[in-house]
């Protein structure tokens, strides 16, 4: 069993960073244009944030060291597309994201850890960090909402990018697997969920692909980029 829960954590981690790097063509792109354009910051910084929580919640919790190594991983990607961010962006654009970042990436985060170590024992603080998991990460898994509306309305799956979709399909079930072995509601219930958005992606593709034309351009999905 113990070899089986590795094995699943490994994959999860490999699903996992592949998602957490899914933006870095949006970012080449910005680099390249020197212009954030009309990219918003805000999907960048609560994966950092979701990121985060993770890692406190591996670091809590024996044997999640899978779980906090690869967050740790997307944590530090997402630092490195926000600061791209800063550089790129508008005066005004900077100026919200810097105060977006220091309110929800660097204060909330400090104060959460902060009142969990100071207040409660460790079961307590890893209910805590297990309950922030949950949030940022069903709300990660529900971004691609709007695109799957968008494709039943154009019928087409232009505007949802098909490997990302894939690697949101297999990171949730890969996942949910881990979670069901290891008898882990915090890690179960999120990638359960986005298990299910993943497969209902992947059967909107089967129904509505038409050609390699049909994904010629890239989408901006928040929180999912």
């Amino acid at each position: 069993m113990a070899a089986l829960i590795t094995t699943f954590g490994l994959v999860g981690n490999i699903t996992t960073g592949l998602v957490y790097l899914a933006p870095i063509k949006t970012f080449w792109r910005i680099v390249v244009n020197r212009s954030t354009e009309e990219f918003e910051s805000m999907p960048y910084i609560c994966k950092f944030i979701n990121a985060y929580f993770w890692v406190y919640y591996g670091i809590l919790k024996p044997n999640s060291t899978l779980v906090a190594t690869v967050n740790a991983f997307g944590a530090l990607c997402e630092i490195i597309f926000i600061i791209l961010f800063l550089i790129y962006a508008s005066p005004t654009l900077r100026a919200r994201t810097g105060m977006l970042f220091g309110a929800l990436d660097v204060a909330f985060p400090a104060a959460v850890t902060l009142v969990a170590q100071l207040l409660f024992k460790r079961k307590a603080q890893i209910d805590i960090a297990g309950f922030f998991c949950v949030c940022f990460s069903m709300a990660a898994y529900g971004s691609p909402l709007s695109a799957m509306k968008t494709v039943i309305r154009t019928k087409s799956v232009e505007y949802m990018p098909f490997l990302l979709s894939f690697f949101l399909f297999i990171n949730g079930g890969v996942w949910s697997l881990y979670a069901i072995l290891t008898a882990d509601w915090f890690i179960g219930l999120p990638n359960g969920t986005g298990f299910g958005l993943g497969t209902t992606q992947m059967i909107l593709y089967a129904i509505y692909y038409k050609g390699p034309n049909s994904l010629n351009k890239e989408s901006l999905l928040p929180l999912s980029d």
